[in-house]
């Protein structure tokens, strides 16, 4: 059992990206910091993806999305103002909805386009909304200005790598962009881990890919593994994470582990 831990520093700003769609980036992204709370960390989400899934799986109606990533980038809306408390306590969203669609090429012709959300952050004032100890920003499925942005704020990323044979080939496409914007947008960006999901131990294929993803990657590799379970696939149909809907599932455990290696790696990082 994890035990809640005391923060001062500046909230930890991780990007959940992979190009590829349906890898669990999303559920990861929910269910990860919904873990992060339930062990005493004030956590937030921002919604990047256009399709507003996160907002969706954690009970956020459209109408209560009058305030959103878009205005905040955009419009250069204060991050606290949009601000919404979930149900879960210490659980907070920036959600997103239909309007994000098109800020890509709103974008396109503005100052300091791919900084943004940079900018944004940087300017979050903790006394006019919560203190937060871990952002979390949920990427939309391709590498646009929208993921150049999230990748521009971030100290690190965090990539979700399903259990299939394509995995390792998109992943360098990734690799390749992350070493890009350190190079050129954010020299402080790393890959902070690669969580393996949708893992099926019935299917030798999941083996044979999580053995080549740690023998190319190393210890960048969670030592958690999300299962294929179903219980997580249908919890945001009622709007919750799988931690609420059921916690004891086998989903549910594994993400309350990938919290607790996640804050041990940044315990580790911080003290170098």
């Amino acid at each position: 059992m994890l035990t809640p831990v005391e923060k001062t520093a500046p909230p930890q700003v991780i990007a959940v990206t992979n190009q590829k769609g349906g890898v669990g980036k999303t559920t990861t992204a929910i269910n990860l910091a919904t873990a992060l709370a339930a062990v005493g960390q004030n956590a937030a989400i921002l919604d990047l993806d256009p399709q507003g899934n996160a907002s969706t799986g954690l009970g956020i109606p459209h109408e209560q999305r009058t305030r959103s990533i878009y205005n905040v980038l955009i419009d250069r809306l204060p991050l606290a103002q949009a601000l919404i408390a979930t149900a879960v306590p210490r659980l907070f969203i920036v959600p997103s909805n239909f309007d994000l669609s098109g800020a890509e090429l709103e974008l396109s012709g503005v100052s300091r386009r791919s900084f943004r959300l940079r900018d944004a952050l940087a300017a979050y004032n903790p006394g006019t909304g919560p203190r937060l100890d871990y952002v979390l920003i949920d990427c939309p499925p391709s590498l646009n200005l929208l993921t150049i942005n999230a990748l521009a704020a971030a100290d690190a990323v965090l990539v979700p790598l399903q259990c299939e044979f394509f995995a390792l080939e998109g992943l360098s496409q990734l690799i390749r962009t992350i070493e890009l914007v350190k190079a050129n947008l954010n020299a402080k960006l790393e890959i902070q881990g690669i969580v393996l999901t949708m893992f099926d131990r019935r299917n030798k294929l999941s083996d044979q890919v999580a053995d080549d993803v740690r023998t190319n990657l190393g210890q960048k590799v969670y030592q958690t593994v999300i299962p294929r379970n179903v219980r997580i696939s249908e919890a945001p149909s009622f709007g919750k994470p799988a931690l609420l809907y059921d916690y004891k599932c086998a989903g549910s455990r594994a993400y309350i582990q990938l919290a607790g290696e996640l804050i041990q790696r940044e315990r580790a990082l911080r003290a170098l």
